[in-house]
């Protein structure tokens, strides 16, 4: 009789009281997009928490972290254009010495045009020239917001420890290097 039982549980469960249609309407509309990137969603993480990653040496951990630091570097809205970020803080605690500031920077321009509406084949270059797919324009294909992008640089703390003592220490002095940026950032 309990087979029986659990099986009609199982299938009230399974029975769903709405369909796929009104269950994603009443999410896109009521519930609020999800803060963190796939890999991070599924964990119970609100701001101010401290996010380690753990993994072999080619399991995309840096990638992951850069990702999501850009999702919270970058604001929500500039200048009409919709960007999907927090415009929060993030300061990157880099223990092994080996993080790429000009591959975050890549990362974030890639990202700043892939919203103005263009593809993430273009790079720009401080003449004016565009290599697109390998060919030199002489314009540039779409528009680049070079305040967006320092501002954005501006919320990216990078904290580089030689060794465990170092780590320590800013451990210990985490208010008073994150307090003053916070004041000014509220300014």
């Amino acid at each position: 009789m309990s087979g029986v039982k659990m099986a009609l549980e199982v299938e009230a469960w399974i029975d769903g009281d709405e369909s796929a249609k009104d269950m994603l309407s009443r999410v896109v509309l009521t519930e609020k997009r999800p803060l963190l990137l796939l890999p991070l969603r599924g964990f119970p993480l609100r701001p101010g928490n401290v996010v380690e990653l753990v993994g072999p040496s080619p399991s995309a951990k840096t990638h992951i972290l850069m990702q999501a630091a850009i999702d919270c570097i970058l604001p929500e809205e500039w200048n009409g254009v919709h960007y999907g970020g927090l415009g929060r803080l993030v300061m990157f605690i880099d223990l092994d010495c080996r993080f790429d500031v000009l591959r975050l920077s890549h990362m974030l321009k890639n990202r700043i045009m892939e919203a103005n509406g263009s593809s993430n084949n273009v790079d720009h270059d401080k003449s004016g020239v565009t290599i697109c797919n390998g060919r030199v324009e002489s314009r540039p294909t779409t528009a680049f917001d070079d305040k967006l992008f320092v501002a954005c640089m501006r919320r990216f703390l990078h904290v580089r420890c030689y060794d465990s003592l170092e780590f320590l220490s800013v451990l210990k002095v985490w208010n008073s290097l994150c307090f003053p940026v916070i004041m000014n950032e509220m300014k």
